[in-house]
């Protein structure tokens, strides 16, 4: 199944503003599962297609569930353009439509997630995204450790980082 063709590049001539932040609705998680496909497509170019079509059930099935606290960043129009899953204090998922990158909705989604945990925050980032490992290090996550393999037993290494609250850096 290629899914490659309906992610949205651009909405028109310009790119509308991401809106506001807000819980995911269930009648949009099928759309979240479209939005992470056409995320990792972009970013994730160390894939081949038989590890998307190996990830998307999985990632379904997720999405599907209640063990993220899921929240999406909107366009104006409360379109989701990006999603953020959260575990306590463990970002599990960040995804943004490709056109949306380097325009700040990582950095709101991530904003979102520290005033949840209420303190330290963690994330896994695949070794090989390394626009990714950039994007948390700017934002103040540390290398913690690193996997060999991603919790699949497959051979994606993972970094896994951690920011420490605001409050604790100010010291």
């Amino acid at each position: 199944m290629d899914t490659g063709s309906s992610c949205k590049t651009a909405h028109s001539n310009s790119i509308p503003e991401p809106g506001h932040i807000r819980r995911a609705r269930a009648d949009e998680r099928l759309g979240l599962l479209a939005l992470w496909e056409c995320s990792v497509r972009a970013t994730h170019t160390f894939l081949a297609e038989a590890d998307i079509d190996f990830y998307r059930p999985l990632t379904a099935e997720i999405l599907r569930g209640n063990a993220l606290d899921l929240w999406v960043i909107t366009d104006n129009a409360d379109r989701p353009l990006g999603f953020l899953g959260m575990v306590g204090q463990a970002v599990e998922a960040l995804f943004l439509e490709p056109s949306y990158r380097r325009q700040g909705a990582g950095r709101r989604l991530i904003d979102h997630a520290q005033c949840l945990s209420g303190g330290a925050l963690t994330v896994e980032v695949n070794e090989q995204n390394l626009d990714a490992l950039r994007f948390y290090q700017a934002l103040g996550f540390q290398i913690v450790s690193r996997s060999a393999c991603d919790p699949m037993g497959r051979p994606f290494p993972l970094l896994h980082l951690r920011r420490l609250p605001p409050e604790a850096l100010q010291r």
